[in-house]
């Protein structure tokens, strides 16, 4: 498990970079929680 941000954001638009170097090809979930909500998304990393 990777953790790309933890920190506490004004609303607006963001972006993070993240690098797959290292992980193998696969899909993986990841996690957006706000004071609102929580979504859960899939993302497919193919090598």
């Amino acid at each position: 498990m990777k953790t790309l941000i933890s920190e506490i954001k004004k609303p607006g638009s963001y972006s993070v970079n993240f690098n797959a170097g290292g992980l193998s090809a696969g899909i993986y979930f990841y996690t957006l929680i706000t004071d609102n909500s929580i979504q859960t998304k899939k993302m497919t990393l193919l090598n």
